[in-house]
């Protein structure tokens, strides 16, 4: 048996054919779908990058426990485990956060990796002098000097960093599909902004601009004009396209081998992005309404042979790790928290009755599919929040010297496997000046999606509330969450917390 996952960063579920778009240009995810089970109530754990990362390997949520971060020691790795019994696993990747600080430890699960460079700030060509470009909302540090750099040597389509990740993994595929027992992960950057295309992409969505370069958007509420933001959307169309181009290739591949017949395949994301919708841009800081959160995922299991069927039974990010420790007849760590998703393949059957998300020091989320419950942090207790890690290391900068002065050794949780932990207080998005916005603390919200399915107005049902709230402490409790992480949202921590 083989596996084959196909993921993207930042892959809006509301912008493709198969979830009901009908002004983006996908046709290979709508292929996708015709040959795969397509799963409608699908959710994000926890977010962004890393911590999504994490949760891809270990099958649990982090988001309670610690922020950005690498793979901890005591973790439980699918990609690990999987090659500890005899699987052969690749990752082929342009996904730069990974040989960043605060993202070490992954690629290392695997037995061999390939890394595409160039991608956003990646720190790679070097150009002491080099004039930026006039543009709108773009970045001016490090980051965003490095990025148009990057791209002055990636002019050509087969340069982009995009075409060398689907190359390297098509070339796996094209040397080993007759072998067995093997796992490619083909894990793409894009469409994570900025969304940087050739021209034939932005061709299909024509249309009158005539503003400054802007196809970069920040963190932040929208502050640009209609005509701005529309052509933002337009530019992030035509990455998206892009990527379908792309997976229609793994497509081919998988019809020109037969790889039907033995091989699974995954396509999913770690989340959404906000081009405008609810007057944000991003991923981070705001409420994480659908546009995040809610997320596309597709599977072929060879063993059922089911397509062109969807699910609508909850799954989430961390249901991807035993489904495929499962489809390789390996035993799930006692660990993972996430389940096996043959069943539901197999008969639409229920795993959970609710989906629990967020980001660490921002909103607790839960929703049962039709209700979503935002659970914010309080205002006064900003400064109380901590990070569990034994490695003492996050996104870059974060994890000062001053910091770390902080830190006192807490006996770890019920996952850590006997290893303490530091208890770090900071340490995360909440700590840096501005992050996140003071109206985002001590504002609970409240959303029927039957009856506003955009989410654009608080709903007043308080017995729905109290049920969402109830099953949200179970879940922490479940996920043996700190004490601190209940205090900070207004809930009162269980006697046994830690």
């Amino acid at each position: 048996m083989k596996a084959i996952m196909v993921m993207f960063d930042s892959l809006n579920r509301h912008l493709l054919e198969p979830y009901g778009c009908d002004w983006t240009k996908t046709p290979n995810f709508q292929r996708l779908s015709q040959h795969t089970v397509t799963f409608d109530q699908f959710y994000a754990g926890s977010l962004p990058c890393m911590p999504a990362r994490r949760e891809l390997h270990t099958g649990r949520y982090n988001f309670l426990h610690r922020a950005w971060g690498p793979l901890e020691n005591y973790d439980d790795s699918m990609p690990g485990i999987l090659k500890s019994h005899g699987i052969y696993t690749h990752l082929v990747t342009d996904h730069w956060h990974y040989w960043e600080e605060g993202g070490a430890n992954y690629q290392n699960q695997y037995n061999t990796y390939e890394a595409a460079r160039g991608q956003e700030g990646d720190p790679w060509k070097g150009r002491i002098r080099w004039d930026l470009p006039e543009t709108l909302d773009g970045r001016k540090d490090f980051c965003g000097r490095q990025e148009y750099i990057n791209r002055y040597y990636m002019r050509d389509e087969k340069d982009q960093s995009i075409a060398v990740t689907f190359s390297n993994g098509m070339q796996f595929i094209e040397d080993n599909w007759q072998e067995d027992n093997w796992f490619l992960q083909i894990e793409a950057f894009d469409p994570h902004e900025p969304y940087f295309s050739p021209e034939k992409y932005k061709d299909l969505y024509p249309h009158e601009y005539s503003g400054a370069m802007f196809d970069w958007p920040g963190y932040h509420p929208v502050r640009e004009s209609k005509e701005a933001v529309q052509h933002c959307r337009y530019e992030y169309a035509a990455l998206l396209s892009m990527c379908d181009a792309y997976l229609g290739k793994v497509l081919d591949l998988m019809d020109e081998h037969d790889l039907w017949k033995d091989t699974m395949l995954i396509v999913n994301t770690d989340h959404g992005f906000l081009l405008g919708e609810h007057n944000w841009w991003g991923k981070v800081l705001m409420p994480y309404y659908n546009e995040i959160s809610h997320i596309p995922f597709f599977i072929w299991d060879p063993r059922l042979g089911l397509k062109g069927e969807r699910r609508d039974r909850i799954a989430q990010t961390i249901d991807i790790a035993p489904t495929l420790l499962d489809f390789f007849g390996i035993e799930i760590p006692k660990d993972m928290q996430g389940k096996p998703l043959y069943r539901t393949l197999k008969d639409n059957a229920k795993i959970r009755d609710y989906a629990l998300f967020g980001q660490h020091g921002l909103h607790v989320n839960i929703t049962d599919g039709r209700y979503v419950y935002m659970k914010s942090p309080k205002r006064e207790l900003k400064d109380e929040d901590y990070n569990y890690m034994l490695i003492p290391n996050s996104y870059p900068n974060v994890v000062t010297p001053e910091i770390l002065k902080t830190a006192t050794l807490h006996p770890g949780f019920s996952f850590t496997k006997g290893s303490p932990l530091l208890r770090i207080k900071g340490g995360s998005i909440v700590q840096i000046p501005g992050f996140p916005p003071d109206e985002l603390f001590n504002n609970d919200l409240f959303f029927d999606l039957q009856e506003d399915q955009t989410q654009n107005t608080t709903a007043c049902k308080p017995q729905e509330q109290k049920r969402l709230a109830e099953a949200m402490l179970s879940m922490m409790h479940d996920n043996d969450a700190p004490r601190d992480q209940y205090e900070r949202i207004g809930f009162t921590a269980p006697a046994d917390a830690k």
